[in-house]
């Protein structure tokens, strides 16, 4: 009798846990990383009650849980737990707890805390995956014809290099006609994204960052002018973990350091002037986020400044919504104050042109600066026989990648001596190019 009350328990137990992983719809994803604290991400498909239990991997038997967040249909069922009982350089394991029942998944589900390395030691050696133009087709409202989204399996191979940090580039989603005008059509294209079977594992144990382009803030080439940028702006933040986000309010706009190296993560939409305008000045970053950008580089003190936006920065061709095409006194002041303030170790992380290539440019001070532009992840590619033409005076030979791809940044070296290798991999994770550079040498 003993045994079948046990074996009942248990039924009722697994039961009782499917159950309430019915009510998941996505996730869970971690956000960003601090030494304190680390932001844990899910989204629920009906209003549930949300909470994370987390323990040290050396020390399981000590376990610490976040708030319980309810969640609403009214913010799509999302939620954003904060675990704040963390130490720095920890390595922890969690579960997810939807109705107070444990979710069990069939791929880690582990977070870390970043490292008081500084006046310690030499900064950990870490890694960063990257990839911009995530199409997810949903055939009843995409166009016609052969579908624009597939290869999902690249986000395996993403998650089989095991990165510490996912960047995401920008049209991270495609707002597609059907949801330009609404709310609900907004929150319908961020969920529908999201919810990708073969993205859950990457978001499960890699801390995650992201900034937008034009697919993901509005329609095609969108600018200042979209009326709804509010309710993008909104999705972005509820469907996406950074530790911050805009200028006074404004836009997307921020920066993460991890370990030793600064990120700066741009807004190329809401400041934008119409791509078509023929008078007046042209925008696309606006001066206060250029100069405060400008400001945050001669602060640094990062070996590398990793400077994230959505367009190509360094690209000669002036094609499309490359930056010399569309805004070239605003592109050539922002290169104009690095080269003045000598600022160094400035790279570009770029997106949105559906190839990959890397350019580089050496400028009056001495400083080279780079620009690693990674696309398509799961968008159609753009064949090299359609780029044979294209006039870039600063690539650097061999890195031009017509098809779908990845790329992963490692950082590694003593504090004084970083270095950076590139490496760019198809969607089965095999290795297409790879590329080193040494950080500037520093007093």
């Amino acid at each position: 009798m003993k045994k079948i009350l046990v074996l009942i328990v248990f039924v009722l137990a697994v039961t009782a846990s499917h159950a309430q992983k019915s009510f998941l719809q996505s996730g869970p994803m971690l956000g960003y990383c601090e030494m304190k604290e680390v932001m844990l991400w899910v989204q629920t498909n009906a209003a549930a009650e949300v909470h994370f239990v987390y323990w040290e991997q050396d020390n399981p038997e000590i376990a610490f849980s976040t708030e319980v967040v309810k969640t609403e249909k009214k913010y799509a069922f999302t939620a954003h737990c904060i675990a704040d009982e963390v130490s720095p350089g920890k390595r922890y394991d969690y579960d997810l707890y939807i109705n107070g029942q444990k979710i069990s998944f069939d791929y880690p589900t582990t977070f870390q805390s970043q490292t008081l390395w500084q006046y310690r030691t030499d900064p950990p050696n870490f890694s960063v995956a990257l990839g911009s133009c995530a199409y997810v087709n949903e055939p009843e409202v995409d166009r016609p014809g052969r579908p624009y989204g597939g290869n999902y399996e690249i986000y395996t191979s993403i998650h089989e290099k095991r990165p510490d940090v996912m960047l995401w580039l920008g049209d991270n989603t495609y707002l597609r006609e059907v949801d330009f005008f609404t709310r609900t059509g907004v929150l319908h294209r961020n969920t529908h994204t999201r919810s990708l079977p073969e993205m859950q594992a990457l978001l499960a144990s890699t801390h995650n960052y992201a900034i937008w382009d034009d697919h993901d803030y509005g329609p095609n080439d969108s600018d200042r002018t979209y009326i709804h940028k509010d309710w993008t702006l909104e999705a972005f933040k509820l469907f996406w973990g950074n530790n911050g986000y805009g200028l006074d309010g404004k836009g997307i706009t921020s920066m993460f350091k991890f370990n030793d190296i600064d990120f700066f993560l741009l807004d190329n939409r809401t400041f934008r002037t119409p791509n078509r305008k023929k008078e007046g000045e042209k925008i696309l970053l606006g001066r206060e986020q250029l100069d405060w950008l400008i400001e945050s580089m001669i602060y640094s003190r990062a070996p590398f400044k990793m400077v994230c936006v959505g367009g190509q920065v360094l690209t000669t061709a002036e094609l499309f919504e490359n930056y010399i095409n569309l805004h070239k006194e605003e592109r050539d002041y922002l290169l104009r104050r690095i080269e003045e303030e000598n600022i160094t170790g400035v790279i570009f992380l770029t997106g949105d042109r559906h190839h990959t290539d890397l350019s580089m440019i050496e400028n009056k001070a001495g400083n080279k600066v780079y620009d690693l532009t990674v696309s398509p992840l799961s968008s159609g590619a753009i064949s090299l026989e359609r780029l044979k033409d294209e006039k870039n005076d600063n690539l650097v030979e061999g890195t031009m990648v017509g098809q779908r791809n990845f790329g992963v940044l490692e950082f590694s070296g003593p504090r004084l001596e970083r270095h950076l290798n590139i490496k760019i991999f198809d969607v089965n994770g095999d290795m297409l190019w790879e590329y080193d550079i040494d950080a500037p040498k520093r007093n």
